[in-house]
């Protein structure tokens, strides 16, 4: 707004040589200003005095502080608005809350960091980290072969290649590549207090066996006949089939135990399959404690159901089987990294396979045929919830 030339004394002046009588077009030649001043000078200061006019001179100076006030209260609110529901707690946020304060409000660098509550020189300091190109392209390259695997698991794996960078270092790269795999929803877990039984740590202390479901590309449904060991994480066994009897189950387990040995327990859920007189004949002859979980109750067999969540997740949900040879291949060359090269978390991030191998090294047992009487050492406790009477007696 342009400055008067003229005071409120001049102008209050003027006006009172007006009511003196003095005509208007001689003032405004001799103080040198239009009748249309004059007017507007007389419509504001008409009537008032010297002390009547400094005092609306500071209303109208507070007035405008006032409303400068307000109106940087209410863009301070739209800013806060903007940055409603995101935590300002790490640089990088900050750093973007602040470009965007600057580019969708207009807001100055020092307004924009008293809002958000950060430092001028956090906002402009440039980091100086190396790109890290090739380790940001192998970390890219194994997500894309292992698409389910988390960051720990890709550490592990870079690790055996001779990576020698920190898991802070893999975790930061994995996030800014975005390769953060989407988490499903977990299921409630039941509350309440349980007695596990404990078994001992050697490979064919217990097995857990249990299906799991899928289908082909044409639609026709199939199921695997899964075999975990549940001291080792080892697969056993996973056996794709579109029928799988309990007869089949049986001669399945006998060639297993020929290669590998007797487990001392087999725990399983209360399928047809497995409550025939063909599974309860077996397992009286071969002198096997046979464990059934309550119905209904799945975790008591988490072990198995542990390792079908992983197969789902990281086999059956990422690839479209095209026939029963294609399903039978794919599942044993899976079945196979699971045990060699897949790292378990369980297990301190080995495989199962060289877990299997220290264990049975430490223990003296070898991992082919386990025959063993001594007492050993105490291994991860049973699922929580498994019967711990023997299974029936078959009928007939």
């Amino acid at each position: 707004m342009k400055r008067s030339r003229y005071t409120e004394e001049q102008i209050i002046g003027i006006l009172t040589e007006h009511e003196a009588g003095a005509k208007c077009a001689d003032l405004c030649r001799k103080h040198g200003m239009s009748e249309g001043t004059f007017y507007a000078w007389k419509a504001k200061f008409g009537g008032m005095t010297v002390s009547d006019a400094k005092r609306l001179k500071t209303l109208e100076d507070e007035n405008a502080k006032l409303k400068k006030l307000l109106a940087e209260q209410m863009l301070d609110a739209a800013a806060m608005k903007e940055l409603l529901g995101k935590k300002m707690v790490r640089p990088v946020v900050k750093r973007e809350a602040v470009a965007h304060l600057r580019t969708r409000l207009g807001l100055s660098e020092r307004r924009a960091c008293r809002i958000v509550g950060a430092d001028r020189k956090m906002i402009r300091y440039q980091s100086s980290r190396p790109p890290e190109t090739e380790l940001r392209q192998r970390l890219r390259d194994l997500a894309n072969e292992r698409r389910r695997f988390g960051y720990r698991r890709l550490f592990v794996l870079l690790r055996r290649e001779g990576e020698a960078s920190g898991i802070n270092r893999i975790y930061r790269l994995y996030r800014e590549e975005g390769l953060a795999v989407r988490k499903r929803r977990a299921r409630r877990k039941a509350i309440g207090t349980r007695a596990p039984i404990l078994v001992e740590a050697r490979p064919n202390a217990r097995w857990s066996l249990d299906f799991v479901h899928d289908q082909l590309a044409c639609g026709r449904r199939f199921r695997i006949l899964n075999v975990v060991d549940d001291v080792t994480r080892e697969c056993l066994a996973a056996i794709p089939d579109t029928s799988i009897s309990g007869q089949r189950v049986v001669r399945e387990l006998s060639g297993l135990i020929e290669r590998r040995g007797k487990p001392d327990m087999i725990v399983s859920d209360n399928g047809t399959e497995l409550t025939s007189n063909a599974i309860l004949t077996f397992a009286a002859t071969k002198g096997i404690e046979w464990h059934y979980i309550a119905p209904g109750k799945p975790m008591q067999n988490g072990f198995v159901e542990s390792f079908n969540g992983r197969m789902r997740d990281e086999l059956l949900n990422e690839t479209m089987f095209r026939n029963m040879p294609h399903a039978r291949a794919v599942v044993r060359a899976w079945a196979v990294d699971y045990n060699e090269e897949r790292p378990h978390s369980a297990l301190g991030y080995e495989t199962p396979k060289a877990f299997a191998e220290h264990l049975s090294t430490a223990t003296g047992i070898s991992a082919a045929r386990i025959e063993c009487s001594a007492p050993l050492p105490v291994a991860h406790i049973a699922p929580i919830g498994v019967s711990t009477q023997r299974a029936p007696v078959p009928h007939g």
